[in-house]
């Protein structure tokens, strides 16, 4: 299935200076953030690692091209991306209306919902029962977007990083936290550090605020590497391969319908 790509690999080489019209020169260099365990994280010896990096070096291998990754903070990825500090930004980010303002996206690697957690003797709830409480969440998200436009009875506090929110939401800084429901289960309720809370109000997926799908996003001016990565994305669900990496991390296919 490889083969299929190759053409527009080469065309790649080309488009973004490689020296020579072979695949083998193609270099993808990806942008990430590294604090959204089990999708990017390091390991105890600094070592990238998780869903998402290893989606990105199979997108490599099936286009026969070399990876590299630079990590930056979510809130500064579109700008850095746009500022070709790196070729395609592969970091769990959702495709909505509004990012599509500033960059392309690729075709989805995985959907799933938001929600909100909390401590599970609190007793909140989605509904009135968080007015005037204080709501963390990682800072140009998705879940910020929707706090700021339809929760003005909620106090937004924001963050750099997902592991700075379950810091303050443990220590009690915080009410509640709203976030992609799978990470808050795999990276805080699943730990030590999240005995004690719980997910709590419905499943939250209305496009308008909660998009597409996560998506890789790449520059307007580069629309052949959307569309190779998007057939990579394809060509690894047709040939098993993204379902092993799945398996790594999850006991259920996470693309989604």
């Amino acid at each position: 299935m490889k083969s299929i790509f190759k053409p527009v690999a080469v065309t790649l080489a080309l488009a973004i200076g490689a020296t020579a019209a072979s695949a083998d020169d193609l270099v993808i260099r990806w942008g990430t953030e590294a604090g959204y365990k089990p999708f990017a994280f390091k390991t105890a010896d600094g070592e990238l690692t998780g869903f998402d990096i290893e989606i990105g070096n199979a997108i490599c291998e099936e286009l026969n091209a070399t990876c590299t990754w630079s990590e930056h903070e979510f809130d500064a990825l579109i700008a850095a991306l746009n500022a070709n500090k790196f070729d395609a930004l592969l970091a769990s980010m959702t495709d909505t209306d509004k990012r599509r303002r500033a960059i392309d996206f690729t075709g989805k690697y995985y959907q799933i919902p938001a929600t909100f957690v909390g401590r599970a003797d609190a007793g909140l709830d989605d509904g009135e029962g968080l007015a005037g409480k204080t709501v963390g969440v990682q800072r140009s998200t998705i879940m910020e977007d929707y706090l700021r436009s339809e929760r003005k009875d909620v106090d937004v506090k924001t963050y750099p990083t997902q592991d700075e929110i379950w810091l303050d939401l443990v220590s009690g800084r915080l009410d509640a936290a709203m976030g992609v429901k799978l990470q808050i289960v795999e990276g805080f309720l699943n730990t030590d550090q999240g005995e004690g809370f719980a997910l709590f109000g419905e499943d939250y997926t209305d496009p308008k605020y909660f998009g597409y799908g996560s998506a890789i996003g790449t520059r307007k001016s580069d629309p052949e590497l959307r569309d190779a990565i998007s057939g990579a994305i394809l060509a690894l669900r047709e040939n098993g391969k993204y379902a092993e990496i799945n398996a790594k991390y999850f006991d259920f296919d996470i693309y989604g319908e």
